[in-house]
């Protein structure tokens, strides 16, 4: 049998030309709007009738929270050693407008690689696919965030532009932009005019860059850094410094759920192809050589950071952030991650799970 998908906005009008439509045989969708004609011919996915709200954010952080113990808090950058592993929260924003948070969601944190879908977005934004395809391959590198070993002699390209070195390459092309333009952008992305550099974390970070200053120079002895490499790295330093909250990355996501359209201004900040593009890298390549492992227990695009947040992706649905600063051997939130897992797998949020009809209990999965 099929349900069909009735927009909200005309769910009452919707409603009642697929009554007349089912007992009238003269019936002609032509002479009707394109959206009542999507409506009737749409199968509806059963699981954007999920139930979120507050306790089952509050139930996904009880089950994530005994994970906080399982790992450390990021100390190669020795200012990212002071927060506390114990903190996890998480905020929800969907494309409706709704927002749903518990635990820490407005802790500020440094976003971290997270800046990396911003970056490859904005570099797609501005100077297309081929330019940024140039310096990058599309695939997942199965080694560690800051690995050399994939770009060496053997690899004329980084593996993909959600690793170090494949995110130091593209940044270069965003220095014509400069900071205070990609300040700008990162704060229209996530709804948030509060964020600013984190100066003691950039500092940390700037002052044990010697691993980061490495690749640069090796991508510049490749050819793809054609410039300064210091300017480079100071930029992408920068971005990584930046301070976020799990509400900014559930606003972040929140865009990119709806296609790169802000749902509340209904002004779009991304193209639809730099959206997709930078979802399927998400889901390939987000969470480092724990990638694979993430998209079968998870389903999500989604993107880590070692400052302790994960960005999660629900197409056409919604926009999740978590913070939870306790990090796997990988550099993922341990934490996070099973809060993530809980939600995709109670509400059949996976990705994959628009092609099954049956509904799953928390009890069943867990």
């Amino acid at each position: 049998m099929l349900c069909y998908n009735i927009d909200k906005d005309c769910r009452p009008h919707g409603a009642a030309v697929v009554e007349s439509a089912q007992n009238d045989r003269s019936f002609c969708p032509a002479a009707l709007p394109p959206e009542t004609v999507r409506a009737l011919f749409q199968e509806t996915d059963e699981r954007k009738c999920f139930v979120m709200d507050e306790a089952l954010l509050k139930q996904a952080l009880e089950f994530g929270k005994p994970y906080t113990g399982k790992g450390e808090v990021a100390s190669y950058i020795p200012e990212l050693s002071k927060a506390d592993g114990r903190e996890l929260g998480i905020c929800v924003r969907t494309i409706g407008g709704e927002e749903y948070h518990c635990g820490y969601w407005q802790r500020r944190f440094t976003i971290q690689s997270i800046s990396k879908v911003i970056n490859l977005a904005m570099a797609l934004e501005h100077y297309g696919f081929d330019a940024v395809f140039h310096k990058t391959k599309m695939e997942p590198s199965g080694a560690s965030f800051n690995a050399m070993s994939r770009i060496s002699d053997n690899e004329d390209i980084p593996f993909n532009p959600l690793v170090n070195s494949g995110a130091i390459a593209i940044v270069e092309l965003l220095l014509p932009l400069g900071l205070d333009h990609m300040l700008s952008s990162v704060r229209g992305l996530c709804s948030d005019r509060y964020i600013t550099m984190d100066e003691d974390v950039f500092k940390s970070e700037w002052s044990h860059s010697a691993r980061n200053r490495s690749l640069a120079y090796l991508l510049q002895s490749k050819g793809l850094i054609d410039g300064n490499v210091d300017e480079t790295l100071l930029l992408y330093t920068q971005l990584c410094s930046l301070s976020v909250t799990a509400e900014s990355l559930s606003n972040l996501g929140q865009v990119l759920a709806n296609g790169g359209v802000q749902p509340e201004t209904g002004r779009r900040l991304l193209k639809e192809e730099v959206v997709r593009t930078t979802l399927t890298m998400m889901l390939t390549c987000g969470m480092y050589d724990g990638s694979g492992e993430f998209a079968v227990r998870v389903g999500l695009p989604s993107k880590s950071g070692v400052g302790g947040g994960i960005l999660s992706v629900v197409p056409g649905e919604m926009g999740i952030g978590v913070y939870g600063p306790s990090l796997d051997s990988k550099g993922n939130s341990a934490a996070g991650q099973k809060v993530l897992e809980y939600i995709s797998r109670t509400e059949k949020l996976h990705i994959l799970d628009r092609y099954t009809r049956h509904p799953v209990s928390a009890s069943e999965t867990f």
